[in-house]
């Protein structure tokens, strides 16, 4: 017996299921799949971080038509970054099963978007499993192989957080371990080379597949249906629900007593293709229905067009008519709260504020996420930001730790859209007001996932921006995985690290030049001499994150020399920097011994054996 996350039990099942290569781009909630797999691994897998989502789904959409089982992993907004290869891949097929793992985020707890995987699937037209615990996630990633396989597409299985989160004891069998050998792959151009008369024929094949698929979903373990009391009751109330929802609603059902009412629980676990047989059944038996799922009205619509293909009079309550939330995670007091008023009519308000759901509790603090202490994007943005003081600038920025250089004290973030935007923003942003510096903001990483051709746009439009690379050596957003420029593999092999600033230069980018940003005046001096260029310059900060360096020797506040002129703190913003009985303090647990403080301050008050490093001084 193992207490796994849910990201562990699906690269566990995804092991079971004899899967031979894996690829994946870090996003929170789906990291621990890849690593896990990458852990389990007895050498016979390959695993790979790949650039970018899109190219992880191509690596193994190769390896899948020589037969191998794949398994690709992201999250939900890397899907859309996948989606080119996708859409077309939906009308292809594969050989060895392919499962893609896209782990939506309701909430969002850490995302741009709360977009839903199943409403992808429909529009990709492939299947979709979507697991309401650990326990099913491994079940049904193994399942979803077996179908990709039968019916030669690749289908996405779809955790949310509080699955790929959630902990759970199981029992894995080693011995029951599936083994795949690919055969190798056998041209076919018919097949395989997307021909607009191929994507034609198998557009019409797919829209043939899919009702078969729905028929064998209706039979599906994966999708249940409840009766609750007395099947013959007229009047019935149905419940209709998915993935986490379904354990919510569940949790809400006990401990309200409602299992001991009369109604009907209808579970979806392949909300793609709907398995109507058994969604219909469930209708056939009910006059009032309430909808619990997250994020789009999924179950909902598809509920809502049964009733009106079979002329059934029942009424469909959920996301459309307001009665759920359109937005945001649920929750096992929300789920008791809509039962509540489902089942017995009661004022809602009232019974949240009985059963403890928040409103008699006191706020929470708030705590926004900054900066970490020692962080060097700090001093990245603070040699900007005092570089061209007085001048007019906007700054892009983008998706990583970074995006908190938005917060003040330093507010160093105008815009953030997604990753490799704030390269093509900039450029968006200087045609319209060119006299204005236009700063982009990019971590390494994300140069290499997204970055690079919004960099090749620019040089090839002569575009008029300056582009900044916070190079701390990790992707330090997703848990620090190793990326093209650190040299790194998940298969543990040490490959030639891909140079950054080579790069930029072969791009034809004009000026590029590399300074540590915690050596503050070559950091302000190699800014001004960027800002004063024309076209494409490129100013890469390296200093690596805190989590994969030691730190050093932290620095103190001598009392005797502080003036109590809290420029510190007003302008780093750094949380090891603290205000005690109106006395400046450095927290000594917090402190990196970055020496960024220690330059800022003009009484020269911060004091500590950092200094040693020389980083004061230049």
């Amino acid at each position: 017996m193992q207490l796994l996350m849910g990201n562990e039990a699906i690269a566990m099942g995804a092991i079971q299921a004899g899967v031979n290569l894996v690829a994946g781009y870090p996003g929170t909630p789906s990291t621990e799949i890849l690593e896990t797999v990458a852990r389990e691994n007895d050498g016979s897998i390959y695993v790979e971080w790949s650039v970018n989502e899109k190219a992880a789904l191509e690596v193994a959409a190769g390896a899948s038509y020589a037969g191998a089982r794949t398994l690709v992993t992201m999250k939900q907004v890397g899907l859309n970054v996948a989606s080119d290869a996708l859409m077309s891949l939906a009308y292809v097929g594969c050989v060895g099963g392919m499962v893609i793992v896209a782990a939506d985020d309701p909430g969002p707890i850490s995302s741009q978007t709360e977009q839903d995987t199943r409403t992808f699937a429909s529009f990709a037209k492939i299947p979709v499993f979507d697991p309401a615990s650990p326990e099913e996630a491994f079940e049904m990633v193994q399942d979803a192989f077996a179908i990709s396989e039968k019916y030669n597409t690749p289908v996405l299985l779809r955790p949310t957080t509080r699955v790929c989160h959630g902990c759970a004891s199981m029992e894995i069998d080693a011995a029951g371990k599936y083994r795949n050998v690919p055969k190798g792959f056998v041209k076919d151009t018919g097949r395989f080379v997307i021909f607009p008369r191929t994507s034609y024929l198998n557009h019409k094949k797919i829209e043939e597949r899919n009702p078969q698929i729905g028929d064998l979903f209706s039979e599906y373990m994966g999708n249940k249906h409840k009766v609750y009391g007395d099947a013959k009751k007229p009047k019935r109330l149905g419940i209709a629900t998915s993935g986490i929802s379904y354990a919510y609603t569940r949790e809400a059902i006990i401990m309200d007593g409602y299992d001991k009412r009369d109604f009907s629980l209808l579970k979806i676990g392949t909300p793609f293709p709907f398995p109507a047989k058994l969604a219909l059944e469930f209708l056939q038996q009910v006059d009032e229905v309430l909808c619990m799922e997250e994020l789009d009205p999924v179950i909902e619509k598809e509920l809502l067009l049964l009733c009106g293909q079979h002329h059934l009079p029942v009424r469909i309550h959920g996301k459309l008519d307001k009665t759920a939330p359109c937005a945001g995670e649920n929750s096992v007091e929300l789920a008791r709260c809509l039962l509540a008023d489902f089942f017995d009519k009661k004022v809602v308000e009232e019974l949240c504020v009985n059963t403890g759901t928040g409103a008699d509790r006191p706020a929470l603090p708030v705590r926004p996420p900054v900066l970490c202490a020692g962080c060097p994007h700090r001093a990245s943005f603070y040699a900007v930001k005092q570089a061209v003081k007085g001048r007019k600038a906007v700054f892009s920025g983008d998706i990583g730790c970074y995006t908190l250089g938005n917060a003040k004290p330093l507010d160093m973030v105008d815009t953030c859209l997604c990753m490799g935007a704030d390269v093509t923003i900039a450029q968006g942003l200087q045609r319209v007001e060119p006299d204005t510096l236009h700063f982009a903001f990019i971590g390494d990483s994300t140069f290499f996932a997204s970055g690079m051709t919004g960099v090749v746009n620019a040089v090839y439009n002569q575009t008029d921006i300056i582009l900044v690379v916070l190079d701390n050596s990790t992707t330090a957003m997703t848990g620090h995985q190793p990326h093209p420029g650190t040299g790194k593999t998940m298969m543990g092999g040490i490959s030639e690290k891909v140079s950054i600033e080579k790069v930029l230069l072969a791009m034809g980018v004009s000026y590029v030049t590399t300074v540590n940003p915690f050596h503050q005046k070559e950091a302000l001096r190699a800014v001004e001499e960027a800002a004063a260029c024309d076209g494409v310059r490129a100013v890469i900060f390296q200093a690596p994150c805190i989590a994969v360096t030691k730190p050093a020797a932290g620095f103190s506040v001598n009392q005797d020399k502080c003036i109590q002129c809290k420029k510190c703190i007003r302008d780093l913003g750094c949380p090891a920097i603290v205000v005690e009985d109106g006395r400046v303090m450095i927290e000594p647990s917090l402190c990196y011994g970055c020496t960024l403080c220690a330059q800022v301050c003009p009484a020269k008050a911060i004091e500590g054996v950092g200094k040693e490093r020389g980083a004061c001084d230049k």
